[in-house]
């Protein structure tokens, strides 16, 4: 039977959360960026204390309670006390919390336009003036918001950011902000390094981990929406009835949250879990399987999202199977959604080496003749890049070239990145995704103002993030991990933040806000990733590893499938190095608008971080530095493995400065990524000197 979860007092919460502290302070890494420890600059702390003394807030519904909680929580480490509940404003310093529509002090404020303008995610943060009483505000049209904004309020104070003179409105960018988990019914995680699947699906729905509320409540902090629990590589049974309930057990406890529950289907499930002899996406039988399967579900998970859908990639079965297009496929789950409200995101992911002798032609070949053939409810799901989440690829061209509402889909995880050894902060890779620039509308068509609609004036909008989360105490694996989690939460809300800004705050959350400790990681995350391309695949080689995705095996010729293997992508011989993508090669260049096709037709033209990407050059190509392409490799992977060991001196630099346990822990992993690092260099520049012919002499 179903347990019914009963309200929480207030009052019952702290004493959770209490409890929750006192495990907090072995420095674990399971508090992640709400550590709320205690603000020690005294006129900082003073400064807290004149404008923070009261709370008005309603604690109603579930949501409320959740706010009021958060905030009692903070208080209580922040500042060593809780604000004092009142009925109204009767001190200086008070926090009023609420929606026009539950708060008359809120109403009062004649703020309803601009809240509704902001929608109800969305809020305002701001000092004002009720009678002759100084308040602090935080305002939304709707209780998600100011979660959302009470979130924000104290990542102000975690920081050390004055609050007295405040003037915040915010909204999020993009409209359905996801995680997407690739966790297996049987708890294991498809490309997941952090330890199993926390959901516990043999002891739901009776029993929900408290962990789920954890990283609920985690992910409400950042702004995020949905979850998709399921792998894309769906177990047919994630749709069966006994497990929907599990799924609802789930989203009981995500919804107080704001963030709505999704599934991967398997396109095949009609007739692996029903009597038809057919998935065909044409056949009526079919329509009526899926149409009765989204009753079912909204029967039981009322607020569900909707399905993600891998589909004819790597094995999975799709519409294809029976010589229908992807549009054909993804419209009857669409239709079967539509009296809903829920969508289909449906993953551009294909590729078919008997087609495209270049894989990463196939999404653009396949989805660019179907734009304006899906369902309004259709989401065509991208990878930031066309192959596969590589250490660095040019942005899809899909983005930019459809018209169909696509969802972004950024890699959390860190699969081709040392999985969960590696220090790699991913945020300014994402950046320099977001900025590309498209030239759909001619220049200054960034890839985020596609994503965001507003190139566009498109108001379907979404992006996904394949989770690094796990069982493991510390959630990631790696506690510097955490900070992918948090750079991805804050670029789903606004893909224009900055890599640098949002790494300071994590770090001043979830570190310390001493100075010294912040310029030193600060300086450690923004180095990471162009010193992980640096040592493993540099200037647009890709996919140089073996079937785990870790170690370096630039040699692999894979037998299950060519574009599996290393030696099909980097085609080092004597004579050069790199793949032809080219208008003389495969032509992949040619699916980029101008000018962008002929810049990246010619060598010189050509980004040299991207040059073997797009191109096959000799050893002895002169490079913009006057060195030849053998020495620039050489030069690459020696100052990246030499980066990485200086990572083990800087962090040590931190001891006693850092927690212990947390402390140690990283220095352990670095330790790991700078041996990783020279063996990489080692492997590679081996490998490819018996092709080049030349020496190993570092500039």
């Amino acid at each position: 039977m179903r347990i019914t979860r009963r309200p929480v007092t207030v009052l019952g919460v702290l004493w959770l959360m209490a409890g929750a502290a006192s495990v907090a302070r072995a420095e674990d890494g399971y508090d992640v960026w709400l550590r709320y420890v205690r603000v020690e600059d005294p006129a900082m702390r003073a400064a807290y204390d004149r404008s923070l003394t009261t709370l008005l807030a309603r604690d109603d519904s579930p949501t409320e309670r959740l706010v009021v909680a958060e905030l009692s929580r903070a208080m209580t480490g922040l500042l060593g006390r809780n604000l004092v509940r009142a009925d109204s404003i009767a001190s200086s310093g008070t926090l009023v919390v609420g929606t026009p529509a539950r708060s008359p002090m809120v109403r009062g404020l004649g703020w309803d336009a601009r809240l509704a303008a902001l929608g109800p995610e969305g809020y305002v943060i701001a000092s004002a003036q009720i009678g002759d009483r100084p308040v602090t505000v935080i305002a939304s049209a709707g209780e998600i918001g100011t979660l959302h904004g009470a979130f924000h309020f104290l990542r102000l104070l975690q920081t050390g950011r004055p609050v007295s003179a405040l003037d915040i409105a915010e909204r999020p960018r993009l409209d359905r902000r996801l995680l997407n988990h690739w966790d297996n019914l049987d708890g294991s995680i498809e490309r997941g390094y952090a330890g199993r699947s926390f959901w516990m699906w043999d002891e739901l729905p009776d029993h929900v981990d408290p962990r789920v509320a954890d990283y609920a409540r985690a992910n409400a902090s950042l702004g995020l929406n949905g979850t998709v629990v399921n792998s894309v590589n769906a177990n047919p049974k994630s749709l069966r009835r006994d497990y929907l309930k599990k799924a609802a057990a789930l989203a009981d406890t995500f919804r107080p949250y704001g963030i709505r529950l999704y599934l991967a289907a398997n396109f095949a499930a009609p007739k692996m879990l029903g009597d038809l002899q057919t998935t065909d996406p044409l056949d009526p039988a079919v329509a009526r399987w899926w149409r009765a399967k989204a009753d079912e579900i909204y029967a039981i998970i009322p607020d569900f999202g909707g399905f993600v859908v891998k589909a004819n990639s790597e094995g999975q079965p799709g519409p294809q199977d029976y010589k229908r297009s992807h549009a054909d496929g993804a419209n009857v789950l669409a239709e079967a959604l539509r009296p809903h409200g829920g969508i289909v995101m449906w993953r551009a992911f294909v590729y078919n080496a008997d087609v495209d002798a270049d894989r990463t032609k196939r999404a653009y070949a396949e989805f660019v003749p179907l734009d304006d053939t899906f369902s309004d409810n259709v989401f065509v799901q991208v990878k930031n890049g066309p192959l596969d989440f590589q250490p660095r690829e040019p942005f899809h061209p899909l983005f930019g070239a459809l018209k169909t509402p696509v969802m972004t889909e950024l890699q959390i995880t860190q699969e081709y990145f040392g999985h969960s050894t590696h220090m790699v902060y991913l945020a300014p890779m994402w950046r320099e995704f977001f900025d590309a620039d498209t030239f759909t509308r001619g220049p200054g068509s960034p890839v985020s103002t596609f994503v965001d609609g507003s190139l566009t004036g498109e108001r379907r909008t979404g992006i996904a993030g394949v989770a690094n989360t796990g069982g493991d105490r510390n959630w990631t694996g790696h506690h510097l991990a955490q900070a992918n989690w948090y750079a991805f939460g804050r670029l789903a809300w606004n893909p224009d933040a900055g890599a640098a800004g949002i790494a300071e705050d994590w770090i001043r959350m979830t570190w310390s806000r001493e100075p010294a400790v912040v310029e030193t990681l600060r300086s450690l995350l923004l180095d990471s990733y162009e010193t992980y391309v640096d040592y493993t695949m540099p200037m647009g080689l890709h996919h140089l590893i073996g079937g785990d995705h870790y170690a370096p095996m630039p040699e692999n010729p894979d037998p299950r499938r060519a574009d599996w293997s290393a030696i099909y992508y980097h085609r080092a011989d004597a004579s050069g190095i790199g793949f032809d993508r080219t208008p003389s090669g495969s032509n992949y260049v040619g699916q980029y608008r101008s000018p962008l096709r002929e810049r990246w037709a010619a060598p010189s033209t050509t980004p040299e971080n991207l040059l073997l990407w797009f191109h096959r050059v000799p050893w002895d190509y002169r490079l913009s530095n006057g060195r030849t392409l053998w020495q620039g490799l050489v030069d690459h992977y020696t100052r990246g493995a030499e980066r990485a060991r200086g990572f083990v001196a800087r962090w040590q630099t931190l001891k006693g400065k850092v927690d212990q346990a947390r402390y140690a822990a990283v220095l352990a992993k670095l330790e790991q990524q700078s041996a990783d690092a020279a063996a990489w260099r080692d492997k590679c520049l081996t490998y490819f000197q018996q092709f080049s012919k030349r020496a190993i002499e570092p500039h």
